[in-house]
């Protein structure tokens, strides 16, 4: 199997996340995805832009700048309720993916003090960080600032889902 195949959906939700938070348009997400390490040709993602929209997640309307037109894809309500249930099951497999690693790099005598350490990283990561980067999402006024900062709290939940799966698996 191609890597290719495997990262496919993960493009479609990075295109979706993007069309959820501003007008994307097919050049500028070509840019956005290459800056992740996907490369992607114009030939590659119009059919997938093309074929969010037609599953009704995308809705594109054409843009004139000056004699030019581009054509520019937001984010439908039907997408918008894709990322969210997209997002929960992003965070379930991170958690799994965190957790297999964990079961082959944690030895069963953790000490103590580790258990402790490891619960404290959880519980700051939950009081003060998440928190933070809530208030700094709403703070912020740039749509990209905004998005960046609901990525890493995204990102930081699931660390506390694993931090929290971690200790129920040490209680066992």
């Amino acid at each position: 199997m191609d890597d290719k195949d495997l990262y496919a959906g993960l493009i479609r939700l990075h295109v979706l996340h993007h069309a959820c938070q501003e007008p994307i348009f097919g050049g500028g997400i070509i840019e956005e995805l290459a800056r992740h390490g996907y490369r992607l040709s114009p030939g590659t993602l119009y059919p997938l832009l093309y074929g969010l929209e037609k599953k009704g997640y995308l809705r594109a309307y054409e843009e004139k700048d000056g004699r030019q037109s581009r054509r520019v894809y937001r984010a439908t309500p039907k997408g918008r309720r894709a990322l969210a249930a997209a997002k929960i099951k992003v965070r379930e497999l991170f958690s799994e993916l965190l957790e297999e690693e964990g079961q082959h790099s944690y030895s069963s005598h953790t000490t103590t003090a580790n258990t402790d350490l490891i619960q404290e990283s959880g519980l700051q990561l939950k009081a003060v960080t998440l928190s933070q980067l809530r208030q700094n999402a709403k703070k912020a006024t740039e749509p990209k600032a905004q998005a960046l900062f609901n990525v890493a709290a995204v990102v930081v939940e699931g660390l506390i889902k694993a931090f929290n799966d971690y200790e129920k698996q040490k209680a066992r």
